[in-house]
C-alpha cells in the first residue's frame, strides 16, 4: 500500500483571508455569475495606473544596458536605487538614512518575511496590532513565532489601546509591530500615539517594526515616520512602490534599518546573509525606484482626490445600513465598518452569504485577527472593504450591501440596535 505524503506541520497556521474568499467568488464567476471585487488592495485593477514616467525609464533600462538587467543584481540591492531610497528618506522624511542602512526586497512583504525570520525565534513573539495585516500572523507561524494580538480602539478612532499594550508584553516578546496607515482600518496615528509607542518599546526593550507603506496615501492628517521621531529605539522600516506608486505587481519594496545605537547590528547581520541565500530581488525593477522616488509626484493629488471622494461615498453610504457603523478612515484605502451579528453568526458568515446572494466580494474581520465581540448586550464583527473601484460601481456594491443586510436581519428574526 502506497502511504500518502504530508504537507509540513508549519503550513497548517496559514492563511491569508484576503486572497481565500477569492475562491469562492471565482467559483461563482465559472457559474456565470457576476462579481463585484473589493477585497484587494491593487490600484491598476481599478482606474489607477503606474505613472508614465516610471514606465518610460524601465523601457530605457531594458533597450539601454546591453542585457545587464537580466543578471542577478546585488543581494542588497542595487546601489544607485538603495542610494535613491536614502536620499528619499533623509530629505523628504526627516529620516536619517545611509545607503548601507537600506536593502532592496522582492516588494515590502519580503521584507517583513525576513525580519521576522531574523528576529524571532520558536516560541518568542511579536506585538501584532488586532486588526491589521494577516502577512505578520502567519510569517510567525512558518518560523515557530507567536502573534501577540493588541487592540486598537475604534472608538479612538483605531489609535492604540496602551492598556491592552500593557497587558499583553511579556519575557517572550522580541518587538512590536506598527502599520501606519493601517491595513485594514485606514487609521493613522497622531504623533502623540507614536510617541507613547516610542516610549514603551524603550521601557520594555523591544525592536519596532514599522509597515509603512502607505505612508504618501493620506486623506486626511498627517503621516510622522517611526524613525523621524526614533532618537533612541531600533525600527525595521518597511516601504515600497507598490501602493504609493501604483505598482504592486512589479513587487519593489525596501527595508530600512534605523539603529542608533548600534543595538541590532547582529539582526541586520542575520537579515543580509538571509538575502544572500535568496541570490537577489529582480534586478529590472529595481530602477523603478530611482525613477519614482527621484521624479514628479504630482499624480499624487490626483490619486488622494480620487480616493477622498470614494472615501466620502464610502462613509456616507455604509453608515446609513441599520446594524453598520464606520469610523472614517485617514489613510489608505480601506475602510473596516463593523457589523451587528445575531447569536451563533460569524463575520465569515456574514461576508461568505453576502458574496454568496449579492456577488459583492469583501473580507470578513476574523480574517485581520479581530474575532467577534460584544458591547453593552450587542454581538458585532466586523469586514473590510476596498473603496478604490470607481463611484458608480462603489454605490452599486454599497446598495447590495444594504439590501443583504437587511434581508440577512430579516432571516434571523434580528432587530438591530
Amino acid at each position: 500500500m502506497v502511504s500518502e505524503i504530508l504537507p509540513a506541520e508549519r503550513t497548517k497556521n496559514i492563511t491569508y483571508a484576503i486572497r481565500d474568499i477569492v475562491v469562492k467568488a471565482q467559483q461563482l464567476e465559472q457559474q456565470g455569475r457576476k462579481v463585484l471585487y473589493l477585497n484587494i488592495g491593487d490600484p491598476p485593477v481599478y482606474d489607477f495606473d503606474t505613472p508614465q514616467h516610471i514606465k518610460e525609464h524601465l523601457i530605457r533600462k531594458i533597450n539601454d544596458t546591453k542585457g545587464k538587467v537580466a543578471r542577478y543584481a546585488d543581494s542588497m540591492g542595487i546601489k544607485e536605487a538603495r542610494e535613491a531610497v536614502a536620499k528619499f528618506l533623509t530629505e523628504r522624511r526627516s529620516v536619517p538614512a545611509a545607503t548601507d542602512d537600506i536593502v532592496l526586497t522582492t516588494g515590502g512583504s519580503e521584507g517583513i518575511t525576513l525580519a521576522i525570520a531574523a528576529l524571532v525565534n520558536p516560541g518568542e513573539n511579536l506585538l501584532v496590532p488586532c486588526p491589521g495585516y494577516p502577512l505578520y500572523q502567519s510569517s510567525l507561524a512558518l518560523f515557530g513565532g507567536e502573534p501577540n494580538y493588541y487592540l486598537l480602539d475604534e472608538e479612538d478612532d483605531w489609535q492604540i489601546d496602551f492598556k491592552d499594550l500593557e497587558r499583553k508584553v511579556n519575557s517572550k516578546t522580541k518587538g512590536i509591530v506598527i502599520i501606519n496607515p493601517n491595513n485594514p482600518t485606514g487609521g493613522v496615528y497622531t504623533k502623540e500615539t507614536l510617541l507613547k509607542v516610542l516610549a514603551f518599546a524603550k521601557k520594555h526593550d523591544l525592536v519596532i517594526l514599522a509597515d509603512e507603506i502607505y505612508d504618501q496615501i493620506l486623506i486626511d492628517g498627517t503621516h510622522y515616520p517611526l524613525a523621524s521621531l526614533a532618537a533612541d529605539v531600533p525600527v525595521l522600516s518597511f516601504g515600497g512602490l507598490s501602493k504609493n506608486y501604483l505598482m504592486p505587481g512589479y513587487r519593489v519594496g525596501w527595508l530600512h534599518f534605523h539603529d542608533p545605537d548600534k543595538r541590532i547590528q547582529k539582526v541586520v547581520a542575520a537579515v543580509k546573509q538571509l538575502l544572500r541565500a535568496r541570490l537577489s530581488a529582480p534586478h529590472l525593477q529595481q530602477h523603478a525606484i530611482i525613477a519614482a522616488l527621484q521624479g514628479d509626484h504630482s499624480f499624487l493629488d490626483e490619486v488622494r482626490a480620487k480616493l477622498k471622494e470614494r472615501r466620502n461615498l464610502s462613509v456616507e453610504r455604509l453608515s446609513r445600513v441599520p446594524g453598520i457603523r464606520l469610523v472614517t478612515p485617514r489613510g489608505a484605502f480601506y475602510a473596516f465598518p463593523s457589523v451587528q451579528l445575531p447569536k451563533n453568526v460569524t463575520d465569515k458568515e456574514y461576508v461568505e452569504q453576502l458574496l454568496e446572494e449579492e456577488g459583492v466580494v469583501v473580507v470578513y474581520g476574523s480574517g485581520f485577527g479581530l474575532p467577534e465581540q460584544e458591547k453593552d448586550g450587542v454581538r458585532y464583527g466586523h469586514f473590510r472593504v476596498v473603496f478604490l473601484a470607481e463611484t458608480k460601481v462603489l454605490a452599486a456594491a454599497y446598495e447590495k450591501i444594504a439590501k443583504f443586510t437587511k434581508r440577512f436581519y430579516t432571516q434571523h428574526a434580528y432587530e438591530p440596535k
